[in-house]
């Protein structure tokens, strides 16, 4: 009998990554025709797609013809940008400009990923009419790709989101969910960032918001520009750790918070937080509480398996 493959078509780059999976996975379950693309890890379950490749994209773009493309695919980790600039900024600015360029060709949204860093983080919370000034090269590439975006496509989104969490498939996939084993191992001590200002965001609800602008757009063609969302708890690294002990029963007496501004790295923002009320006021968002969240993301990487009965019975 037929399969039904619904009509609305949706393209996501990076699609192998942490958000590009939660993103494909909420268009996918929503009704859409979803095609990821992702590079390295692509294969089996997603096309081959070298985004700095101009023929290629165009051939993707020109064969599925998708209304809408979400383009996670990035560099989005500071200190490797800080040594690999010139990568860095092929994939995060000229891979972005060029696409945006062929999502017009084809009259097909393009949703941006940007990110807060964007912003100093000397007064929160930003608003998207407010004036970015990154302090590190990556906040700078995103920036840039923001503009490229919008000048090769004025119909385009911009979404800058913070700092990520969800379904990993390993612990270093996320910077909230590599503490974990810092915390299981409570035999050492361990210092933790208790400086800058961080708003943990559940990949899954920034997949919701995804979905909703693209259905709003399908609708209202003036949904377009920039736009923010985030988790609304505010929590220091130091925080999250505590919260992540607390949500498995562990102790958190070997966690040192550290109020020092970090001295090694890349330059991070203190406060970067995001205002989310004009996507709010369209009637878009999802939130999940971070402590539910956590416990999610986290209980396939519990070392006492044990544990995991009491729990889940």
């Amino acid at each position: 009998e037929d399969v039904h493959v619904p009509s609305r078509r949706v393209l996501i780059t990076g699609a192998t990554g942490l958000l590009g999976r939660a993103v494909f996975k909420e268009f996918n379950e929503n009704n859409w025709n979803a095609v990821g693309c992702g590079y390295r890890r692509a294969q089996p379950r997603f096309e081959q797609v070298n985004l700095l490749d101009c023929t290629a994209v165009h051939g993707i773009i020109h064969d599925f013809q998708p209304h809408v493309i979400v383009h996670c695919a990035a560099e989005r980790r500071p200190d490797v940008v800080e040594s690999q600039p010139d990568a860095a900024s092929q994939l995060n600015v000229a891979a972005s400009g060029n696409l945006a360029k062929e999502a017009a060709g084809v009259g097909a949204f393009l949703i941006y990923i940007s990110t807060d860093y964007v912003f100093d983080g000397t007064s929160p919370p930003y608003k998207e009419t407010d004036i970015p000034n990154p302090l590190n090269l990556y906040g700078k590439t995103k920036l840039e790709g923001e503009k490229a975006v919008l000048e090769n496509n004025e119909g385009a989104a911009v979404l800058r989101i913070p700092v990520l969490y969800g379904e990993v498939e390993r612990l270093e996939e996320s910077t909230v969910t590599v503490m974990f084993d810092k915390v299981q191992f409570s035999n050492k001590s361990a210092n933790m960032d208790h400086w800058q200002q961080r708003f943990p965001t559940n990949v899954k609800d920034v997949a919701a918001v995804c979905r909703q602008l693209a259905e709003k757009r399908m609708l209202d063609p003036s949904v377009k520009g920039t736009f923010h969302w985030s988790g609304n708890e505010q929590m220091t690294k130091y925080e999250m750790a505590c919260a992540i002990a607390d949500a498995f029963n562990l102790p958190s007496s070997h966690l040192r918070p550290i109020t020092d501004c970090p001295v090694v790295g890349a330059l991070r923002p203190r406060n970067a937080q995001l205002d989310c009320s004009k996507l709010e006021m369209l009637g878009i968002g999802q939130r999940t509480p971070f402590r539910a969240g956590i416990k999610e993301s986290l209980w396939p990487f519990l070392v006492d398996k044990r544990w995991r009965q009491t729990v889940f019975h």
